[in-house]
């Protein structure tokens, strides 16, 4: 079959002589419709976590009779370790992670997944806007993790596909949403009622905002971050970095401010919302390539200012 690998010198290369997968137990082989290039496989095509492998981990895809159009989680857990037991197996330490950690992912023509982290997917949600389930989820895991009612002032760092989609989510709780960016076209198209500003405009707005979140894909977006939150204000850290973060740490304790890492969410939020149209998410999109362009979708994916990319790969 077809696949997108991630090479350990920090490429990706299409190949169509990849083993189809094997089927575990308790996993299901699925024929793959359309996969979304999103940052985190840019990061992980630069050296982030070590991967060699299918990359792609935001998908739609049907079950091989035809009968079942789905979606999966990504995380592989264990489901019998004590962290598992207790209800988190989203961070099972013995879990692999769908095209990112020890299993191969989405953008090939096939693959396997738990059939337990099934989603089956609504016919009122086409499938260029069913691939933004997975990220769309993890933008609603915030809303799991902090309480954000209408009184609550927030601000996103970064104009990209995961920040806006966070924008979006968090508006759902309070008009008083600002996103803040560096690329002015990206900003146009953040969402009706969400306020927005270029990054060297912010000088008045330094540590007034109740809730900040960085979804910069940088490691500079920490530092953005923190000039903006309240003193006793939260961080939430949304992106992954291929590097390291070079920020004082100080005025986290000066100010008391509280920092979290927030990863994948709710997929039945998610996809309420979609069914719903209670969030829109086509104005992402950029461009759409077939499978067999993937090199080249890649490489568009990864220019400055890129919206959401998708993989064609059943050739519909």
């Amino acid at each position: 079959m077809r696949g997108l690998i991630c090479m350990r010198n920090g490429s990706v290369v299409l190949k169509k002589d990849v083993p189809e997968p094997i089927v575990k137990n308790e996993e299901v082989l699925l024929r793959v419709r359309l996969a979304g290039i999103c940052d985190t496989d840019l990061q992980l095509a630069r050296g982030y976590m070590g991967y060699q492998g299918v990359l792609g981990h935001e998908f739609v895809a049907e079950t091989i009779d035809g009968k079942r159009r789905v979606t999966a989680e990504i995380n592989n857990a264990c489901r019998t370790c004590r962290t598992c037991r207790a209800g988190r197996s989203n961070h099972c330490p013995n879990r692999t992670v769908l095209g990112i950690l020890n299993h191969d992912g989405a953008m090939a023509d096939f693959v396997s997944v738990p059939s337990v982290n099934l989603h089956d997917i609504p016919d009122e949600i086409d499938d260029r806007s069913a691939v933004f389930i997975e990220p769309l989820a993890a933008a609603f895991r915030i809303l799991e993790q902090v309480e954000v009612d209408s009184k609550t002032s927030v601000a996103v760092v970064g104009d990209g596909k995961l920040g806006t989609l966070c924008a979006r989510v968090l508006q759902t709780k309070t008009a008083g949403v600002h996103l803040v960016g560096k690329h002015a076209e990206k900003l146009k198209t953040a969402g009706k009622n969400i306020k927005t500003h270029l990054l060297d405009q912010i000088g008045s707005m330094e540590h007034t905002f109740d809730l900040v979140v960085d979804a910069t894909g940088s490691s500079s977006g920490l530092e953005t971050a923190l000039r903006l939150v309240r003193p006793l204000g939260t961080v939430v850290l949304k992106t992954t970095v291929a590097g390291n973060h070079e920020v004082s740490l100080a005025p986290i304790v000066i100010d008391e401010v509280r920092v979290i890492g927030s990863r994948c969410g709710p997929f039945p939020r998610a996809i309420q919302a979609l069914q719903s149209r209670e969030i829109d998410v086509l104005d992402l999109i950029e461009a759409e390539y077939s499978l067999d362009d993937a090199e080249l979708a890649f490489e568009r994916a990864g220019r400055k200012g890129a919206r959401k990319v998708l993989l064609r790969i059943d050739g519909n």
